[in-house]
């Protein structure tokens, strides 16, 4: 375990930052990682993913800070953002523990766990440590954070209520979880398309056939109160995105990242569904089309002290 997970965990001093934000390291002490199963994960990582998640966090970054506003993080304070990808929330929870505070990020890929550690050194979060870990079983001590954070994991991944167990074991008694979600069912086009209707449809049935569920948003009370969790919180955000913006087609790239396993499995071959992307992007980049993507849902919840 790294000086900088230590301190962040045993509220130590901080002591020399930028020495341990040179020594970004952890691996689990139980068991190697190619000896574990693949955390089963909705989207193919790659290049192309990454840079879209990194746009997809710069064009959620309002939701993300009003959910944290829920969550009264203070200076000093130790958070993990689990599932962080190439760069998560890691910015913002660490401007919001400042220097005297640590922040974790985890995630299982090891090429976004590079890409998270890449954004923290280009931006010198001297804070953040980026570890690999299972997000259903960190390895971590309980009790451990102040804060702990998840935006957009629990809908791309199977057995979604174990990682809200995870959470709630892993954040202090009295401290809060904070998690970002979709409801893709949620959404609105005017005037309607018949195409991009199909393709919305055919991204949530294939992740459905793998076990996630792009419309969990409205899931997140239950998961929290069945962990344990009290003192929940939800609000939704419904964003009417215009044209040329990422996020006005993001069904419509899910579907791309996703495409080989749709063609697999589904009733089109490449072709047709290459044909229904030209189209439904076609309608999507006329000015009057409007457009609500899919509805967020920002949820919290604090574990009871003891």
């Amino acid at each position: 375990m790294s000086p900088g997970l230590l301190h962040a965990l045993t509220r130590a001093p901080i002591g020399d930052a930028r020495r341990e934000h040179a020594a970004r390291r952890y691996r689990p002490t139980k068991r190697d990682f190619h000896d574990m199963p693949a955390l089963e994960y909705t989207l193919n990582s790659n290049n192309t993913e990454h840079r879209r998640l990194r746009t997809q966090a710069a064009n959620l970054r309002a939701h993300t800070k009003t959910l944290l506003d829920a969550t009264d993080l203070k200076p000093a304070s130790s958070a993990i953002d689990l599932g962080c990808g190439p760069g998560g929330a890691l910015d913002l929870l660490a401007e919001r523990i400042g220097a005297d505070g640590k922040v974790i990020g985890v995630d299982f890929d090891a090429a976004s766990v590079a890409g998270a550690r890449a954004f923290a050194d280009e931006r010198e979060l001297i804070n953040v440590e980026v570890i690999q870990a299972d997000a259903r079983n960190t390895e971590l001590p309980s009790s451990s954070f102040d804060v702990v954070h998840a935006r957009l994991l629990l809908a791309n991944i199977p057995r979604p209520d174990e990682v809200v167990t995870e959470m709630a074991r892993l954040v202090r008694p009295g401290g809060w979880v904070a998690v970002l979600e979709p409801d893709v069912a949620l959404r609105a086009c005017y005037p309607p398309h018949p195409g991009l209707e199909q393709l919305t449809e055919l991204l949530v049935t294939v992740a459905r056939r793998g076990g996630a569920d792009l419309c969990i948003g409205r899931r997140l009370p239950h998961l929290f109160a069945t962990a344990g969790l009290i003192n929940v919180g939800i609000r939704a955000r419904a964003d009417v995105c215009p044209p040329r913006h990422a996020q006005r087609v993001v069904c419509l790239d899910l579907v791309q990242n996703i495409g080989h396993r749709i063609v697999a499995q589904g009733p089109i071959d490449q072709r047709e569904l290459d044909r229904l992307d030209r189209d439904a992007r076609r309608h999507l980049d006329d000015q009057d089309t409007i457009v609500v993507p899919v509805t967020y849902f920002l949820a919290w919840a604090r574990k009871p002290r003891r």
